[in-house]
């Protein structure tokens, strides 16, 4: 390859192939770290299946690295501007590396004999790329159960279901078969027969797991007393770590498993290593998506919890503030836990509301209030008054209208009066005429 690096990476991480001299160079003038890939691996596996004899060759001169995908790694890719593979969905790429410096880059397609253009070398370094990202992630999960001091074997034995009983079981044949392997630098049919039927029982640990850990998230409840939240945070924290360590166990020997498997593909099937692959990345992507959900429920619960906390601070200072810590240590136990599978981080800590600061809160509340209750009592009073002055007016004008009203009445009550007292009057003194008239008649 004259002194060319060859360049492929997956999403996971990205593989440097080249002379061993190139190779390093390139990598130290990049700052990065990385893993032996082990190529030469490839040679056997492929055997002499069409046109990989010549690859095959340029293998075993060369050297391979594995770098993980970080910030500083994709901003490499980036930089070099890999080239997708249709057919892979592979990022290829060639740069040019003479006397020691990095002179530029080249596209893949243009350079004659390189390693990435055989597509059973570039399916056979994808998987063996694949084997190396699940490593390094079973490495990081052994870091992490080492720092949270769990001994899940213990935990495990704890347990009176069945599932764990068996668990420890495929425990011991997993790490067995991965000694094995080891030794003897492939999965032989006999390794793998003692593996292939342990995949059942890893599900139900998981699916055990995960239902307990949504267990001890159904128990935050905020509607209670805020010292019972204390006790329920105080007793479900050491719980949901031993769970989460359980879990994370768990997730480690299905990686394992399935780079064994990935192993047995390339010996007994290359050409399906590819697909294979890619099948494998797509069940880890949905085991992960499950426990982002749980782990997300619980992240919620825990800020609920603390916000809650934070609201009764005034009347329950002692209990507010062991709820926030309870709440900080479980969620802390949460991000470790996330990080350490890949999954995002999105938990802050939360910090304990001091009795002084709500205090003021609330006092600036109230002012605030009094000020607005002011403004609308005086508005109100101005309203009121108006309104008060407009009933007198119109009381007033309705008096007048009545008092006229009333002395017309009584004029014509009185006109009316005095007309049926005079027709009363002459009634009277008619009859009275008559009867006198009548009775002088008679007397003569």
């Amino acid at each position: 390859m004259d002194g060319e690096i060859q360049l492929i990476s997956d999403g996971d991480g990205l593989a440097v192939l080249g002379e061993p001299a190139a190779v390093e160079t390139f990598l130290s003038s990049e700052g990065l770290e990385s893993r032996e890939l082990g190529l030469q691996r490839l040679g056997t596996a492929l055997g002499a299946a069409a046109g990989v004899l010549q690859a095959s060759s340029e293998l075993a001169a060369n050297s391979g690295r594995w770098v993980k995908m970080t910030k500083e790694s994709a901003e490499l890719v980036k930089k070099y501007g890999l080239m997708k593979s249709k057919a892979t969905g592979l990022g290829l790429g060639v740069v040019q590396a003479k006397g020691g410096q990095i002179k530029g880059i080249v596209q893949f397609a243009k350079v004659p004999g390189a390693m990435i253009t055989n597509p059973a070398v570039l399916s056979g370094a994808a998987g063996i790329m694949s084997q190396i990202a699940m490593q390094q992630a079973m490495d990081e999960i052994s870091d992490y159960l080492a720092a949270i001091d769990e001994k899940v074997d213990d935990l495990l034995r704890a347990q009176k279901d069945a599932v764990f009983a068996a668990m420890i079981g495929v425990d011991l044949e997993i790490e067995e078969a991965l000694t094995i392997r080891e030794n003897v630098g492939r999965v032989s049919e006999t390794t793998w027969s003692k593996v292939q039927a342990t995949s059942a029982t890893l599900k139900s640990t998981q699916g055990y797991a995960l239902r307990q850990l949504d267990a001890l998230a159904d128990k935050v409840g905020v509607k209670g007393r805020l010292g019972d939240l204390a006790d329920t945070l105080d007793e479900i924290e050491p719980k949901a770590r031993e769970w989460l360590a359980v879990l994370a166990r768990c997730f480690q020997l299905q990686d394992a498993l399935a780079l064994l498997e990935l192993d047995r593909v390339l010996d007994t099937s290359p050409e399906e290593l590819d697909e294979h692959r890619l099948g494998l990345k797509a069940a880890r992507e949905q085991r992960l998506k499950l426990i982002s959900q749980c782990s997300e429920r619980l992240l919620a619960r825990m800020a609920t919890a603390a916000q809650t906390a934070n609201s009764k601070v005034l009347l329950h200072p002692a209990a507010s503030r062991a709820v926030v810590f309870s709440s900080n240590q479980l969620a802390a136990g949460v991000t470790d836990f996330n990080g350490t599978l890949g999954l995002k981080e999105v938990h802050r800590d939360w910090e304990a509301k001091r009795w002084t600061e709500a205090a003021t809160e609330l006092r600036d509340r109230a002012l605030e209030t009094g000020a607005e209750g002011a403004t609308a009592v005086r508005r109100m009073g101005v309203e009121t008054v108006g309104r008060a002055k407009t009933a007198k007016d119109r009381a007033l004008d309705a008096g007048a209208e009545s008092i006229d009203a009333a002395r017309r009445m009584g004029n014509e009550t009185l006109d009316r009066a005095k007309l049926f007292s005079d027709q009363l009057t002459n009634g009277l003194s008619g009859r009275v005429l008559r009867q006198r008239s009548q009775g002088s008649e008679e007397k003569y």
